[in-house]
């Protein structure tokens, strides 16, 4: 299974318009459509309308769409080269607009490639612990996910004392994905909220009010590693990075986030 199969996005007859059922399946805890999945389904209706891939895609996040309803995406292609096109789209369901992508996509011949990021050295998936949650979340997205706690507190070890440095990383999978791509990175790299409560040390997330996703280099791999980086707090914002690592240390991409941040209980 695709990307754009598991989040069950939906051709049209007309290539520049797409639909996406909003199911709890690709919804959070709070029943809302994921930022990530809409950031990943504006990909895929993006990369099926040009039949380019992904470079960078910026998602910024105007409302929620509820499972029930269906979000339909209309592209455009401002401007279209040979070997690089610049798109938007945008989700509405009815007259709602919930978000809007401006992104770049296509591929360039070009021999000389390197990586400089460094990646943190955490155990293999196998010997982290699951990821625990903060409130029931069956019949959601993260019934979907595997998670493991690479590195990090558990929920219960949260006790007011942020972190050093701001980083945590998990482990993630999607046992019903069969291939990566740009539209499956843009669904895990929304995990800057995480983040934050990480970095705080409290019971603490937020709602992301963007996403930007570059692609480096798709590679296969079932485990991705979610290398969160939060930078800073302040002002009741939350402001981070994600490097998203496959399993043979090869960097796929990088996600960025703003977020308001939220707490699930009273601060310590």
């Amino acid at each position: 299974m695709d990307a754009v199969k598991w989040l069950g996005l939906e051709a049209t007859d007309d290539p520049m318009r797409w639909r996406l059922p909003v199911t709890p399946g690709i919804s959070t805890m709070g029943h809302f459509l994921f930022g990530g999945c809409g950031l990943g389904a504006t990909i895929g209706a993006m990369e099926g309308a040009t039949g380019r891939p992904i470079v960078w895609a910026t998602a910024q996040y105007l409302s929620y769409a509820r499972p029930g309803s269906v979000m339909d995406i209309e592209v455009t292609v401002p401007q279209s080269g040979r070997q690089t096109t610049q798109a938007r789209a945008v989700g509405r369901v009815g007259d709602t607009e919930i978000l809007t992508v401006n992104a770049a996509l296509g591929s360039r011949p070009l021999d000389l490639a390197g990586q400089w990021a460094q990646r943190p050295e955490v155990p293999d998936p196998d010997d982290c612990p699951h990821r625990t949650y903060r409130a029931e979340h069956a019949n959601t997205l993260m019934t979907r996910l595997d998670q493991r706690l690479a590195l990090g507190r558990e929920m219960d070890d949260l006790d007011g004392t942020p972190t050093e440095d701001g980083r945590c990383a998990l482990w993630v999978r999607m046992p019903e994905l069969l291939e990566m791509s740009g539209a499956a990175l843009a669904i895990l790299g929304d995990y800057v909220p995480f983040g934050i409560g990480q970095a705080l040390g409290q019971r603490a997330g937020g709602n992301s009010l963007d996403n930007t996703l570059r692609v480096a280099r798709l590679v296969p791999t079932e485990w991705v590693l979610l290398d969160i980086r939060v930078h800073a707090v302040a002002n009741g914002y939350g402001h981070g990075l994600v490097h998203l690592w496959a399993e043979d240390h090869t960097l796929l991409a990088t996600a960025s986030q703003s977020t308001i941040v939220r707490f699930w209980e009273e601060p310590k």
